[in-house]
């Protein structure tokens, strides 16, 4: 990042949270209650640095070493909200991102840096809103628990047993396949393999966030959540199609929480229509041709689909739930292209987060987990082919099952501040066996108020 746009990001972060601290008046009855309130600001930077490797052949969309491969990312957020009634909120996430991350995001199914916005040289580097949506609430029971301040979440008190309804531009991962080990890439693991089911090609924009609604049933021992989304016009694209009759992503989750051990378990199935390629076809084309297949001329037609289910499991252990354990494992069809998360389409990850009480760090975690991808028949063959895809293409393949293997620490360090050092050690990068293993050396901070 140069000065100039080091610059800008600081003076953006800067006038959003003068903006927003007028919310915090210590005079409650100076504003109404649906006043915005200022939630949270946060920045976040990564930098990680990728040893050379065994690299034989590239494509256009390798994973790429050179000695310019040190990548730095940075992001910055300011999240406020609104108590516009009783039983409805309103919420505004403003965020600017800066950096490529290493190979500019290609060249794997599990990108290394979770912060990475792929194709962020086309987009641009300008602030934009992440989030603007409404919340309603509606009571099933009298009973209340308390909920504490943060990100998208007023403080305040909620029926343990409600409905929920929530509509407007917020991300699909807001409301699906949560894990309390697993599932931010600000505070916990980094490689996307540990983020969500990598196999679940949820609807979103370059950005990864959507136009929707949700319809959530919520009660102590479980939680039936659906929701339906904007699918973007191409694959990996910033454009959302305006037509939800023939572009949408439907998701249906249900969550438990059987016994008294603390176990949560996620079951998730989704449906993505959209004009999307499908692999065979391409191929199939190809061969008729005498041409490299391309799937993405064939996005022809709207309609198609691509489906998928996941499984997703958290497990405390001990310190209060702050050491435990995760499992996810996913699938889809593997036959239409993936279109909007990542180039993969069965999924395992398993992993630990460890809480540093154990050595007088009470604040501190370590996170240990290991993941495996792989494609579809179809998928792979069509990349062996020459084909590419949003994030791989090497130009041919020797395929091989993508391993990734993560360890992080984070340091608190004060109140707001955390300092995480990351190794991750990736076999088979794109799932070729022609290619790597790859190092990758991390170091992440991040700052939240």
């Amino acid at each position: 990042m140069n000065k100039k746009n080091l610059s800008a990001a600081m003076v953006f972060l800067a006038l959003l949270c003068l903006s927003a601290g007028r919310a915090r008046s210590e005079d409650n009855n100076a504003a109404p209650g649906w006043y915005p309130q200022f939630l949270s600001a946060q920045f976040n930077g990564v930098v990680q640095d990728m040893p050379e490797f065994r690299s034989p052949y590239e494509g256009p969309n390798s994973l790429r070493f050179d000695y310019k491969s040190r990548s730095l990312t940075d992001i910055y957020g300011v999240y406020l909200g609104s108590q516009v009634l009783d039983n409805l909120q309103a919420y505004l996430d403003l965020e600017m991102f800066r950096g490529y991350g290493l190979s500019n995001g290609t060249g794997l199914g599990g990108i290394t840096n979770g912060d990475v916005i792929r194709g962020s040289q086309n987009i641009g580097n300008d602030p934009y809103i992440a989030r603007l949506y409404v919340r309603y609430i509606h009571a099933l029971s009298a009973e209340t628990a308390p909920v504490e301040k943060g990100m998208d979440q007023l403080p305040g008190s909620e029926p343990v047993s409600r409905v929920e309804v929530k509509a407007g531009r917020m991300a699909a991962t807001d409301d699906f396949d949560n894990n309390r080990y697993a599932n931010n890439t600000r505070t916990q693991f980094m490689n996307w393999a540990f983020i969500n089911d990598t196999a679940w090609d949820f609807a979103a924009n370059t950005r990864g966030y959507s136009d929707g609604i949700v319809v959530a049933w919520v009660n102590p021992l479980w939680r039936l959540a659906f929701g339906v989304y904007r699918m973007p016009t191409h694959a990996n694209g910033i454009i959302l199609d305006n037509d939800l009759t023939k572009a949408n992503g439907d998701n249906l989750e249900l969550t438990v929480k059987p016994g008294k051990w603390g176990t949560v378990a996620r079951l998730l199935v989704y449906r993505n229509t959209g004009q999307m390629g499908d692999y065979g076809e391409a191929i199939a084309i190809g061969r008729s041709t005498g041409s490299i297949p391309n799937v993405i001329a064939d996005e022809l037609h709207h309609g198609r689909s691509k489906y998928g289910a996941g499984i997703n499991l958290e497990q405390p252990i001990a310190d209060d739930g702050e050491t435990g354990a995760f499992f996810r494992a996913g699938w889809n069809d593997g036959h239409t292209e993936d279109f909007t998360f990542t180039e993969v389409d069965r999924q395992i990850s398993l992993g630990l987060q460890i809480s540093g009480v154990h050595w007088r760090r009470e604040d501190d975690r370590i996170g240990i987990a290991y993941a495996r991808h792989d494609l579809s028949s179809a998928h792979s063959t069509y990349l062996s082919l020459g084909g590419l895809g949003f994030d791989l293409g090497d130009g041919r393949l020797t395929y091989g099952t993508e391993q990734v293997a993560e360890v992080y620490y984070r340091i608190q360090l004060g109140r707001y501040v955390q300092l995480s050092p990351d190794f991750q050690f990736i076999k088979n990068p794109g799932y070729n066996r022609d290619r790597g293993p790859v190092e990758v050396y991390g170091m992440r901070l991040h700052m939240s108020i």
